[in-house]
């Protein structure tokens, strides 16, 4: 069985991120190819709403299990995380940052940065500020007209970022459409996938029911990298 860690990780300006590492069996660690040594931070939805870690334990847990060691985190103002939440996402960019680059240091070289809902975003304009990312995974990302309002400021680093992208997102999303996911996309740099899960909306598809689901396309990326 996988194993949970916890950690206490150091943003900026003496904000502490209280952190869990989801660690795969150990005989299964052992067999993970070294091209595939990767390890996969992922980023909750949106704090103001009550976006928090235990949201991602499903997908950390699934992800273990297949070999590949997950961190989860509370983001600034979240549960045992020091400071205040912001509205638009920007200030705990810096929060993602510095979970990214403390995995990197202690777990693997190699990240892959997966973003839920308005975590999405968040994680999107963290992407190029950390070299050990090579891939970035959004499920959810709220591209829609009104979400823009929040997190429109966002959408220009992850469609200028070269590193490969898959966007996961149910065809009744509810704040994107399919259509408005594939006018944003057209203009993305380098890789970018898109994978559409039939019937699902917006908070469904962030649900445990969906866990198996959206850990199963992370590593069938993760493959791909």
């Amino acid at each position: 069985m996988s194993t949970r860690e916890s950690a206490t990780v150091e943003s900026v300006n003496g904000i502490t991120l209280d952190a869990r590492i989801y660690k795969p069996p150990t005989d299964q660690n052992n067999s993970t190819s070294n091209q595939q040594q990767i390890v996969v931070v992922l980023v909750h939805p949106y704090s103001v709403l009550g976006g928090c870690q235990g949201l991602m334990k499903g997908i950390a847990r699934n992800l273990a299990e297949h070999g590949f060691p997950a961190v989860t985190f509370d983001m600034r103002g979240v549960g045992k995380s020091t400071g205040r939440p912001s509205l638009t996402g920007f200030a705990e960019v810096a929060d993602v940052v510095a979970v990214c680059k403390w995995s990197a240091e202690n777990l693997c070289n190699r990240v892959l940065l997966v973003g839920s809902s308005a975590g999405a975003p968040i994680a999107g304009s963290a992407v190029d500020q950390v070299d050990e990312i090579v891939g970035y995974v959004s499920l959810g990302y709220p591209f829609g007209w009104t979400a823009s309002i929040l997190f429109g400021r966002h959408h220009k680093a992850i469609l200028q970022s070269p590193k490969p992208k898959l966007f996961v997102m149910g065809t009744k999303d509810g704040f994107t459409s399919v259509k408005q996911l594939a006018n944003k996309l057209k203009s993305a740099a380098g890789r970018a996938e898109t994978h559409l899960i039939e019937g699902a909306s917006h908070f469904q598809m962030e649900g445990p029911a969906y866990d198996t689901e959206m850990a199963n396309l992370i590593v069938t990326f993760i493959s791909s990298l």
